[in-house]
């Protein structure tokens, strides 16, 4: 089976944070989400994954070179969700591409979206859940009809997860900038299909905030939604300092906090923080619902 994980975005709201890192490497319980993604796409059974970069991409080229089944796509202008999938055509096999986003945290069961595609019943198959904040979506009888978030039928949201028939990326211009969601579109108004999977129940997060990014953390450290398997050191309460963290006199950890390998002054306090490796921290100084990262 056969994945792409689209990385090459800018994560501009989550600037200044994304002039450090770009957002797919963000950490999460102290691990890049990106890898986490691809061990979690191989524990599923997908041996071929290609992922594509612009924005950063000499980190991202870094953090995947030794990765076997992994193919790095490097992009030197701006392609879009649409342009970097097209780029990415020559690379994957005559087969069904499950494609997801980079910078989501999910339970969608990655190889059983796989095998609901069906090419007969549809080019595309995108799954989708309720979740009012971004449903835009509208799904009839079990069918995508359009991305205008209007019409008397159901309206739901897109979880950046699909898959998809390689040639129907054939029709997408080369090297220019272009988003998926237009060939969708296209496929659409030439009457072809689009199936809605629903996955409502899944779990879900986008990172698209520094808030979301933090309440993230709160909800796995609380455990008010299940970890991944892939986490290397899963958390045993809900404050998670690596190893290699210098713990400081009179630290005082609160609510919940995920600290990097980094040095922890004496008397600080964290509540509700997530402190990346090396990032600076002020002695005799409270730090409150903050992230907190390298100079």
């Amino acid at each position: 089976m056969q994945a792409m994980i689209l990385a090459a975005g800018f994560g501009t709201r989550l600037l200044p944070y994304t002039a450090v890192c770009p957002k797919p490497l963000f950490p999460l319980l102290n691990e890049p989400l990106l890898l986490l993604t691809v061990r979690r796409l191989q524990a599923a059974g997908f041996d071929h994954i290609i992922v594509n970069c612009h924005y950063l991409r000499e980190q991202i080229v870094s953090a995947l070179a030794a990765i076997d089944g992994v193919v790095i796509q490097e992009e030197e202008i701006v392609l879009g969700t649409g342009g970097g999938l097209r780029m990415a055509l020559p690379r994957m096999r005559d087969q069904p591409l499950l494609v997801t986003n980079g910078d989501i945290y999910h339970m969608v069961d990655f190889q059983e979206l796989y095998r609901a595609h069906d090419p007969a019943r549809a080019a595309v198959t995108m799954a989708m859940h309720d979740y009012p904040r971004f449903n835009k979506v509208t799904v009839q009888g079990g069918q995508v009809i359009g991305f205008d978030g209007q019409g008397s039928a159901d309206l739901l949201a897109f979880t950046g997860l699909h898959v998809l028939e390689p040639e129907i990326l054939e029709k997408i211009p080369q090297d220019q900038e272009y988003s998926i969601i237009e060939r969708y579109r296209e496929i659409l108004e030439e009457g072809g299909r689009i199936q809605a999977r629903r996955v409502d129940g899944c779990s879900w997060t986008d990172m698209g905030t520094v808030t979301d990014y933090l309440a993230l953390h709160g909800r796995l450290l609380q455990k008010e939604i299940p970890l991944w398997s892939e986490f290397s050191k899963p958390p045993e309460t809900q404050f998670l300092l690596h190893d290699e963290a210098l713990q400081g006199e009179n630290l005082e950890l609160r609510d919940w906090a995920c600290v990097g390998r980094t040095q922890l002054e004496k008397n600080v306090t964290l509540r509700r923080c997530v402190v990346w490796d090396d990032a600076p921290l002020t002695e005799e100084t409270e730090y409150t619902d903050v992230l907190l990262v390298p100079r």
